[in-house]
């Protein structure tokens, strides 16, 4: 049977609005009632604007966004939510679903969330997820110098992880100062890029810049690895390839939460890499990368000032009722 919900539509570039949706539950379907989503300010600002390449348009939907690309669509990928009905009623899951009062997605695709992590927090599973594949993917040894180059929430996160492995020294690399308050609760040094330490063994780039890029490259030592986890849509690249970075040997790698790194994955499943990064926000110090919660009805209206803010890190949008 068909039943009615409200979501966010982006409708066209910088334009957004609350609308219907209908959800279908299937037999092998929850249907949920959402508590809470985060806005992930760097993908979902690209899709707001009309920056999705064309030739991404399959790679970037999202799991169970409504409508296509360029708009109308719903977009987001951190939903919490309770299920409504059957044997499992009342359990917390989160689901990588648009924002959207109420929904309806495959069993499977339904996480639970685990007892000891708020609901409220659990809407950074999707951002934590990303950060595990990027630890995955840089490798990180007890004992690194490990320099993350952008303190927006991915890389903050990636900071967290890195700073966890014995031995590591992790800073924080932001031209926001006041970012330094959030590297010190999580554990990280803090530097802006003209005072950053170099000689870094793994260097994670997730400014979304060309000047982090660069930031990035010049603080890596001799063989290091940098990490690219930005995504820069359709916007054109510079990069410089001269000065010291062949005679470094760097390598430079693409890392995407869209696949499992070939030295995982033999073992792992994106699911057991979800139920992984869920059980991973169990602490208290990751509220700090909640940087505003606003009621949904609100969103559209509140929408382009969220992700245009510079300070934004993770917005969480609660439903009420």
């Amino acid at each position: 049977m068909t039943e009615a919900a409200r979501a966010l539509w982006i409708t066209g570039p910088r334009r957004a609005e609350i609308g219907p949706a209908e959800i279908t539950p299937g037999p092998g379907d929850y249907a949920v009632h959402t508590l809470f989503s985060g806005i992930s300010r760097g993908t979902e600002r690209l899709v707001f604007e009309g920056r999705v390449p064309e030739s991404e348009y399959q790679t970037m939907r999202a799991p169970m966004q409504g409508g296509d690309f360029p708009f109308p669509v719903t977009y987001g990928y951190s939903a919490v939510g309770r299920i409504e009905d059957g044997p499992d009623a009342g359990r917390i899951v989160f689901a990588l679903h648009p924002h959207q009062t109420r929904f309806a997605c495959p069993q499977a695709m339904a996480v639970p969330v685990p007892p000891e992590v708020p609901p409220a927090r659990a809407v950074l599973a999707a951002n934590m997820e990303t950060a595990l594949n990027i630890l995955w993917d840089a490798q990180v040894q007890p004992g690194d110098r490990v320099a993350v180059v952008g303190a927006g929430t991915i890389g903050a996160l990636a900071g967290y992880l890195a700073a966890r492995i014995p031995g590591t020294r992790t800073c924080l690399i932001d031209v926001d100062p006041t970012r330094a308050d959030l590297a010190r609760a999580l554990d990280c040094a803090f530097a802006e890029p003209h005072a950053a330490p170099d000689e870094a063994d793994v260097v994670i780039h997730a400014s979304a810049t060309e000047a982090g890029l660069a930031t990035g490259l010049a603080l890596a030592g001799v063989e290091a690895t940098v990490i690219e986890a930005s995504w820069f849509g359709t916007r054109p690249t510079t990069i410089s390839l001269g000065a010291a970075f062949h005679q470094r040997r760097l390598r430079l790698i693409a890392s995407q939460v869209g696949r499992i790194p070939a030295h995982r994955a033999a073992r792992w499943t994106y699911r057991r890499r979800l139920e992984t990064a869920l059980r991973l926000l169990d602490d208290t110090a990751l509220d700090a990368l909640i940087s505003g919660e606003s009621r949904f009805d609100t969103a559209a209206q509140d929408y382009a000032h969220i992700l245009d803010a510079s300070d934004t890190l993770c917005h969480r949008l609660r439903y009420d009722g």
